[in-house]
């Protein structure tokens, strides 16, 4: 098993987390490419609103419209449904997401490429092993094993009965992707992989080959760190 140092324990509100903890401390002292999703919306939503914080409503926001893709593919006043999500607010996000598109087309080699466990936990873990339910992402990867996009495919029991394999490789064969990587968490803290774990990565490997994608690894987040499945052999 491959484990991280464990993370300090979430707090739902900036004021109340430790000043290096805070997004826009971090931001300040790492430098923008190390803050997750949640962090980065958090920082452009500014405040959260009555009863929840900021990180907490940014977090809701990306679950919701299926993280940042999902997020750009939106509009603000289906943004500003969401409660919490004001005019103000939907408008900064669209405008980052709009920055970060056209600067994508002018230069695709900024994509990140994921090429160990380290790096797909770097990319997903902080957003992750917050969540107070299992969720299930697909990372999908073109031939250079650089992010195309991350889809949320599952939120809530992440079980053999639960998952069908079809909707875990959708997203690839819509984007023509040759190879992904599928990420979930255990919000018991615990990233050790379970027996059904190791069903579903076993389905989901003869579903990808079938069709002709590579399912490269099935990495487990928990608070504690995490573990490649691939790297353990399990599954694979």
């Amino acid at each position: 098993m491959t484990q991280q140092d464990e993370r300090p324990a979430y707090s739902a509100r900036i004021r109340e987390m430790p000043t290096g903890d805070r997004p826009r401390e971090r931001l300040l002292s790492l430098g923008a490419k190390q803050l997750s999703d949640t962090e980065l919306v958090a920082i452009l939503l500014r405040t959260g609103v009555a009863g929840e914080g900021v990180m907490n409503l940014a977090s809701r926001l990306l679950h919701e419209f299926g993280g940042l893709l999902g997020l750009s593919r939106t509009t603000v006043s289906e943004m500003s449904k969401l409660r919490g999500i004001s005019d103000v607010k939907a408008s900064h996000v669209l405008a980052a997401l709009e920055i970060g598109r056209r600067l994508g087309i002018r230069d695709p080699d900024e994509r990140p490429m994921l090429g160990t466990p380290e790096d797909v936990y770097n990319h997903l873990g902080v957003d992750m092993a917050q969540l107070a339910q299992e969720s299930l992402r697909v990372v999908l990867l073109d031939t250079k094993n650089k992010v195309v996009a991350i889809r949320s495919v599952y939120q809530g029991t992440v079980n053999s009965a639960a998952v069908r394999v079809a909707e875990v490789l959708r997203p690839a064969i819509r984007e023509n992707c040759p190879a992904i990587i599928v990420v979930h968490n255990h919000p018991s803290g615990d990233p050790t992989p379970s027996p059904e774990d190791m069903v579903v990565t076993r389905r989901i490997r003869r579903g990808a080959s079938e069709m002709d994608v590579e399912l490269l690894d099935h990495l487990v987040i928990g608070e504690r760190g995490f573990v490649s499945m691939k790297r353990q052999n399990l599954g694979f």
